[in-house]
C-alpha cells in the first residue's frame, strides 16, 4: 500500500514541475515595447495590490477560524484538533493557487500582445501556455496537499503494521474535510471579492467610456480601463484559480468520506475505494499536462476553439483508458457501500458517465452561450428594438438554458447511483473532474487573451494585431462560460456526495419534509442563493456607480484626456474598485459560513440537511440561469463587432442596436462574473460546513449527552469521591 500512497503526492509533484518549466518559457518571451511593458507594469501592480488586501483580511478570518475548529475537535470522540492545521494548510494552498494565476496572467498577458504581431499561432501558444501554468499548478497543489496529508496522518496517528480502526479513518477523513474547509472558505471570498472588482470596473469603462464618451472600452483614455483589466485577472483568474482549486479539492474529499463506509476486501487495508478518486485525479493531471501538447494551430484561417477541443478530448479519453487499469487494480470485484452491491466494473461506468456528463454539460452551454448559435443570434435580433427587448431575450435565454443541463444532471445521477450508489454519484463526480488541470488552462487562457486586446487597444498597435486577440478573446468568452457550466455540474454531484456523508455522520436516516421544521429548512435553503446573488449584484451596483462617478470627474476636471494630451489618473479607479471588493465581500461569504452552523445546532441534523437540499437544488438552477444569462449577452455584443443582420440591415459597433447590447452585457457581467460563479462554491461550502459540524449535532452525541443527564444521582456522586481519591 505504502507505493500507491507515495504515488499519489508524486503525481501533485510532476504537476508542479510541469508548471514550473511552462512558467519559465512564458516568461522567456518578448514583452514588447517600452509602452506596451509600462502599460502591463500597471495592471500586474493593481492586480499584486488588491491580492494584499484581500490576504490581509482573509489572514484574520483564518487564524480565528482555525482556532474555533482546533477548539471544536477537542469536544467529540470523532474529531481531533488537527483539524485546525489542515484548514490552514487547506486555505493558504487556495490563496496559493489564485497567486500562481495571477502571477501569470499578469506576464502572459503583454507577450500575448507581442506574440499577436507575429501570428495567430504564436499567441495562442504563449496565451494557452499561461493559461496551462495556472491549471496544471492548480490541480498539482491539490493533489500534493491531499495525497500527502493522508500519509501523514496515517503515518503519525497509526502504529507501524497496525490496521487502521474507523475511529482514525474517520478522523483522517475529518482531516481532509477541514483541508477542503479552508481551501472552499478563501474560494468563496477570493471569488466574490475578485467578482465585485472586475465587474465595478467593467461597467463603469462600458458605460462612460463606450456608451458617453464614444470611445473604445480599452481605449489608453478612458480612466477605468487600466481597473478593467486588472479585473480580468483578480475575477477571472485569482478568483476561478482558487475556485476551481476547492472544487477540486472537495469532489475528491466527498468520494472519500462515502469510500470509507464501503466494505472493500482489497489488496490495501480496506482503503482502495478511498485511494480511488486520489489516482484518478493525479492521473487526470498527467494526461491534462499531455492533452496540452496537442492546442496548437497552423495558419491563421485555423479554429482556435477545435484546437482547445482536441487537447481537451484527448485528457479526457486517456484519462478514461487509464481508469479502467486502475479500477482493475485497486477494487475487488465485488463491494457494498451502505446495503447496495456493486462491481468494480460498475464503479468504472460511474467514472465514464461522469466524464459523458461533464462533456455534455460543456457543449450545451458553449451552444447557449456562443456567437452563431440561435440562443446569442435571437438576442441580437431583440437588440434591434431596444434595450429593454435585449433584456428580456437575455433573460429568457438564461431560463431556458437550465432545462437540458439539468436533464443531464438527472440522468448522470440515477445513472451513476443505479451502477454503484452514493459511491457511484461520487466517482462520477470525481472522473468529470479529472481534468481540471486541462479545464482551467482552457478557461484561463481566455482572461490572459482579453488583456493581451486590451494592451494592442492602449499601445494603438495596428488592427491586424487586435484582430488576433479578439479573435481569442471571443473563443475564451465561450470557454469562459462553458467551464463555469462544467463546474456548476460537478459541484452538483459533489454536494450529493457530500450531503450523503454528512447524513451518514451525523447518524439521521432520512430527511423527512413532512414534518414543519425540515420543510422550513428546505425554504430557507432555497432562498439563500437568491440572498447571496442579490447582496453580490448590489455590490457589483454600488461599487459601479462610484466607478461611474471617479470617471465622469475625470473627463469633466482634467483636460486633454480626450486629445491624449493628458494622463488620465487609473490609481483612483484601481483604489475604487480595490476598496469596494474588500469591504463588499464579508457579507455573502459569512452567509454560507454561519447560516448551517446555526440551523444546525439550533434545529438539528434533520432539519440542516433540508436547508442543505434546498441550497443545492436553488444553488444549481441559480448559478446555471445567471451564468449562461451573462455570457450570451457578452457574445451578443461582441457580434457587432463583426457586423450582424437583424431584418435586413447590417448593424456595426456605436449603432443603436449594439447600444442596447452593450446595456445587456452591462446587465449580465455580474450575472457571469460574480454571483453566477460563487454559486458552486456556496452549494460545496454550505456541505462541507454541515459535514463538520455533523458530529458535534449528531443523533449519536445527543444520546450520549442524553444519557450523561440522566444518570442516577448516586453514580454521579460515586464517579465524584472516586475522583477526589487522586
Amino acid at each position: 500500500m505504502n507505493s500507491i500512497l507515495y504515488l499519489i503526492p508524486a503525481f501533485g509533484v510532476v504537476g508542479l514541475i510541469a508548471m514550473a518549466i511552462k512558467s519559465a518559457w512564458v516568461t522567456k518571451q518578448d514583452a514588447g515595447d517600452a509602452k506596451m511593458q509600462e502599460l502591463a507594469g500597471y495592471i500586474a501592480n493593481g492586480a499584486m495590490a488588491f491580492l494584499r488586501a484581500e490576504w490581509k483580511i482573509l489572514g484574520y478570518f483564518a487564524v480565528i477560524a482555525a482556532i474555533l475548529l482546533g477548539w471544536s475537535g477537542t469536544l467529540v470522540e470523532d474529531s481531533h484538533p488537527i483539524i485546525a492545521i489542515s484548514f490552514l494548510i487547506g486555505a493558504v494552498l487556495s490563496a496559493f493557487a489564485g497567486y500562481i494565476g495571477m502571477r501569470i496572467a499578469t506576464k502572459s498577458n503583454v507577450r500575448t500582445t507581442q506574440a499577436a504581431r507575429t501570428s495567430l499561432a504564436k499567441a495562442l501558444k504563449v496565451s494557452f501556455t499561461g493559461g496551462s501554468v495556472m491549471g496544471i499548478g492548480v490541480a498539482g497543489l491539490a493533489v500534493l496537499g491531499l495525497g500527502g496529508l493522508f500519509i501523514v496522518f496515517i503515518k503519525v496517528f497509526v502504529p507501524e503494521g497496525a490496521a487502521i480502526t474507523g475511529l482514525e479513518m474517520k478522523r483522517a477523513i475529518e482531516v481532509l474535510a477541514g483541508f477542503s474547509l479552508g481551501a472552499e472558505s478563501i474560494a468563496l471570498f477570493a471569488r466574490v471579492g475578485g467578482g465585485i472588482y472586475t465587474k465595478a470596473a467593467d461597467v463603469g469603462a462600458d458605460l462612460v467610456g463606450k456608451v458617453e464618451a464614444g470611445i473604445p472600452e480599452d481605449d489608453v483614455r478612458n480612466p477605468a480601463t487600466i481597473a478593467d483589466n486588472v479585473g480580468d485577472n483578480v475575477g477571472d483568474v485569482a478568483g476561478m484559480g482558487a475556485d476551481l482549486f476547492g472544487s477540486y479539492v472537495a469532489t475528491i474529499l466527498a468520494t472519500m468520506v462515502l469510500g470509507q463506509e464501503i466494505e472493500s476486501n482489497d489488496a490495501f487495508g480496506g482503503l482502495a475505494p478511498i485511494l480511488l478518486p486520489m489516482l484518478i485525479a493525479g492521473l487526470g493531471l498527467i494526461f491534462s499536462i499531455v492533452g496540452t501538447w496537442f492546442v496548437r494551430i497552423k495558419n491563421e484561417t485555423d479554429s482556435v476553439q477545435s484546437a482547445l477541443n482536441i487537447g481537451n478530448w484527448s485528457s479526457i479519453v486517456l484519462t478514461a483508458i487509464a481508469s479502467y487499469f486502475v479500477v482493475l487494480y485497486l477494487l475487488p470485484e465485488n463491494l457494498i457501500h451502505r446495503g447496495v452491491s456493486f462491481t468494480s466494473m460498475d464503479v468504472y461506468i460511474a467514472i465514464i458517465i461522469g466524464l459523458v456528463v461533464g462533456t455534455l454539460m460543456s457543449m450545451i452551454t458553449e451552444y447557449y452561450t456562443a456567437m452563431g448559435k440561435r440562443p446569442v443570434l435571437s438576442i441580437i435580433k431583440q437588440s434591434g428594438t431596444g434595450h429593454a427587448t435585449n433584456i428580456i431575450g437575455g433573460l429568457s435565454v438564461g431560463m431556458e438554458s437550465t432545462v437540458l443541463p439539468i436533464i443531464v444532471l438527472a440522468g448522470g445521477i440515477i445513472g451513476s447511483y443505479a451502477f454503484a450508489g452514493l459511491y457511484g454519484v461520487a466517482i462520477a463526480a470525481a472522473g468529470m473532474m479529472a481534468t481540471t488541470a486541462m479545464q482551467l488552462a482552457i478557461d484561463a487562457f481566455g482572461p490572459i487573451a482579453d488583456n493581451a486586446g486590451g494592451i494592442a487597444e492602449m499601445s494603438q498597435l495596428p488592427e491586424e494585431v487586435r484582430h488576433r486577440t479578439d479573435n481569442l478573446d471571443a473563443v475564451g468568452n465561450t470557454t469562459a462560460a462553458t467551464g463555469k457550466g462544467f463546474a456548476i455540474a460537478s459541484a452538483a454531484l459533489t454536494s450529493l456526495a457530500l450531503f450523503a456523508a454528512f447524513v451518514g455522520v451525523s447518524g439521521i436516516t432520512a430527511i423527512d419534509i413532512y414534518k414543519a421544521p425540515v420543510l422550513a429548512g428546505l425554504f430557507v435553503g432555497g432562498m439563500i442563493p437568491f440572498i447571496f446573488s442579490s447582496l453580490a449584484i448590489a455590490a457589483v451596483g454600488r461599487a459601479a456607480m462610484d466607478m461611474v462617478n471617479e470617471v465622469r470627474r475625470q473627463f469633466r476636471e482634467i483636460p486633454g484626456i480626450m486629445e491624449y494630451k493628458a494622463k488620465p489618473e487609473y490609481e483612483k479607479c484601481v483604489a475604487i474598485s480595490t476598496q469596494a471588493s474588500i469591504r463588499e465581500m464579508i457579507a455573502p461569504g459569512a452567509i454560507a459560513i454561519i447560516v448551517p452552523v446555526l440551523v444546525g445546532f439550533i434545529f438539528g441534523a434533520e432539519v440542516l440537511g433540508g436547508l442543505l437540499a434546498g441550497v443545492t437544488v436553488s444553488g444549481v438552477l441559480m448559478g446555471m440561469f445567471q451564468s449562461n444569462a451573462g455570457g450570451a449577452w457578452d457574445n451578443a455584443k461582441k457580434s457587432f463587432e463583426k457586423g450582424v443582420e437583424i431584418n435586413g440591415q447590417t448593424y456595426y459597433k456605436k449603432s443603436e442596436p449594439h447600444k442596447a447590447s452593450v446595456t445587456g452585457d452591462t446587465v449580465g457581467d455580474p450575472f457571469k462574473d460574480t454571483s453566477g460563479p460563487s454559486m458552486n462554491i456556496l452549494i460545496k461550502l454550505t456541505s462541507i460546513v454541515a459535514l463538520i459540524i455533523a458530529p458535534h449535532i449528531s443523533e449519536k452525541h445527543h444520546e450520549t449527552a442524553d444519557k450523561e443527564l440522566t444518570k442516577p444521582t448516586t453514580e454521579v456522586v460515586s464517579k465524584v469521591e472516586d475522583a477526589s481519591k487522586f
